[in-house]
């Protein structure tokens, strides 16, 4: 299992959400690269960057703040959700060095454009299904749907789909704990990799996720604990190694 920092961007900074409030954020750098380089030094194989703005406005915002982190860092996967919703976007992250695109929105909207993105971008392709209450939200998570997210990692399983980020918004930013159970059904729901999100607070999250990732969790997003101390990214790292 992974140990994934992520990198949210607001504005050109970087900044943490309490449960995707853009009025709620805690700037945390003015630096994103030199942010990265931390995570990086720290032992990181994989970054996960988000464009707040981009998942509001539909389009990308902070694409050159992306596109100098991949230059950075040529070697290292990275993974970027926010605003994605044509093949044009795609097509450009991937130029830029990015290695999966998130597909949020547009793959609850639109399910079949996931198919149409997978085939046109093989293996590059992450959906990112955001659920409260179990239910799938959307438009950095304004709305809400009627649709359960379990349903629709069914349906993504024949498209080719790297793996699903799963974000319960409840726990996101909250430092309450992430919720292993409703993880761990979303992995049990299809035969696609979860990659958990939200709500990771310190190393006993890791080991509750760790203990039940052979059923399909490759990867825990971590945001707001690394940022404030309460969770050590190479610890964590040494920790999911040793379980596997």
């Amino acid at each position: 299992m992974l140990i994934i920092p992520a990198i949210d961007l607001k504005d050109g900074q970087c900044v943490r959400l309490r449960q995707g409030l853009m009025e709620d954020s805690t700037v945390f750098s003015d630096d994103p690269v030199s942010m990265a380089k931390k995570w990086v030094d720290a032992g990181c194989r994989r970054l996960h960057l988000v464009d707040l703005n981009g998942a509001f406005a539909g389009t990308p915002v902070n694409g050159e703040v992306v596109t100098a982190i991949a230059a950075a860092y040529p070697g290292l996967p990275i993974q970027i959700g926010g605003g994605i919703r044509t093949l044009e976007t795609i097509e450009h992250y991937v130029k830029a060095g990015v290695s999966y695109v998130i597909i949020g929105t547009k793959a609850v909207k639109e399910p079949e454009f996931v198919a149409e993105a997978c085939a046109a971008f093989p293996g590059k392709v992450i959906v990112g299904l955001d659920a409260k209450d179990g239910l799938v939200a959307t438009d950095g998570w304004a709305e809400v749907s009627e649709v359960k997210a379990t349903d629709l990692a069914k349906r993504f399983e024949s498209d080719g789909v790297s793996a699903i980020v799963y974000t319960d918004i409840a726990r996101d930013g909250m430092m309450q704990g992430v919720n292993v159970e409703a993880t761990l059904a979303m992995a049990r729901a299809s035969s696609i990799p979860v990659i958990a999100s939200g709500g990771i607070t310190n190393m006993d999250d890791i080991r509750a996720l760790s203990a039940v990732a052979r059923e399909g969790i490759c990867g825990a997003i971590t945001g707001r604990a690394i940022y404030e101390g309460t969770l050590d990214v190479a610890q964590a790292q040494k920790l999911c190694d040793e379980a596997a």
